[in-house]
């Protein structure tokens, strides 16, 4: 029965890929944002969700109307997203130049010249999958990922993120090969916004409520040294893309492991929360970012 599914699933997002060839990029964007707009009445339990989640990080902040219009907008602009990537995968490098502001080149640049590789930490934010095709040309470029329970939709997001520039490591090969990738002088970029067991996490603080973090990051600095870069991309209201770099992170270590992997993760997803907080829409709430509890 899986196997069916997996199938349907595969030969839907055939048909979709189809028809966005032969589709401007603007009509592409609004279907995106037609679906989205759709799946928040539809999608009961992911609905539930986000605003259970905006709820607790900004329900202090704003009223419950206000938090319906993010939950809203949030899932219109994810439908967005995606299309977007399958329309954009297959564009041309110079076109897909033409749609991407940088700020803080110079900050990965500079990071680089280190000769220790570098570690870019960014979230599910804005269009995070796009910022890899400017950041692959300044050097080689890995990301980590989970594989899709889809097999077949496994072997497009592939082929989207290798159009981009960058190379898949899977979470559960990833240690080593992060390694040898940092040893080598090349670049490694994880999102870290998601929920984890709580025998692989740390919990850190996140709009005010702990939050199952990934200590990944900070191990793999911990080890390496390798410069760590926040790194954002996110949409202008033209249609193109603005891809952020902030100045690799300065940490005072204590010299305490265990405290210092918990400083370095809290540092980083205040990074990322002060960024959300910007633009509310452009995250993921319609993940369940605080479903393990310490």
């Amino acid at each position: 029965m899986a196997k069916i599914k997996d199938s349907l699933e595969f030969l839907a997002f055939k048909a979709v890929k189809l028809l966005l060839s032969v589709v401007s990029r603007k009509l592409c964007l609004f279907i995106g944002r037609t679906v989205g707009y759709f799946f928040y009445f539809l999608d009961k339990k992911h609905r539930y969700i986000a605003l259970s989640n905006l709820e607790a990080a900004l329900g202090s902040e704003l009223s419950t109307s206000e938090l319906k219009g993010i939950a809203k907008n949030s899932f219109k602009y994810f439908g967005e997203v995606i299309l977007d990537l399958v329309k954009l995968s297959d564009f041309s490098q110079r076109k897909l130049e033409q749609l991407i502001t940088v700020e803080g080149e110079e900050n990965l640049q500079n990071a680089l010249q280190e000769g220790k590789g570098a570690l870019l930490f960014s979230a599910h934010y804005g269009n995070w999958e796009i910022a890899s095709f400017f950041v692959s040309k300044k050097g080689k470029l890995s990301v980590i990922a989970r594989a899709l329970d889809n097999k077949f939709l496994e072997k497009e997001l592939i082929q989207i993120r290798t159009n981009f520039g960058a190379r898949v490591i899977y979470k559960h090969q990833a240690t080593k090969q992060i390694l040898r990738t940092l040893q080598a002088k090349e670049m490694v970029a994880i999102l870290i916004d998601q929920n984890v067991l709580r025998s692989e996490a740390v919990f850190v603080d996140f709009f005010g409520k702990q939050a199952a973090t990934t200590p990944s990051l900070a191990t793999f600095f911990l080890r390496t040294k390798a410069p760590l870069l926040p790194v954002f991309c996110y949409p202008s209201s033209s249609h193109t893309y603005n891809i952020k770099i902030l100045k690799p992170l300065e940490i005072a270590l204590k010299g305490d492991y265990n405290q210092d992997v918990l400083k370095i993760t809290q540092l980083c997803t205040k990074i990322i929360e002060c960024q959300i907080r910007k633009n509310p829409i452009y995250w993921f709430w319609f993940h369940n970012r605080w479903k393990t509890r310490p």
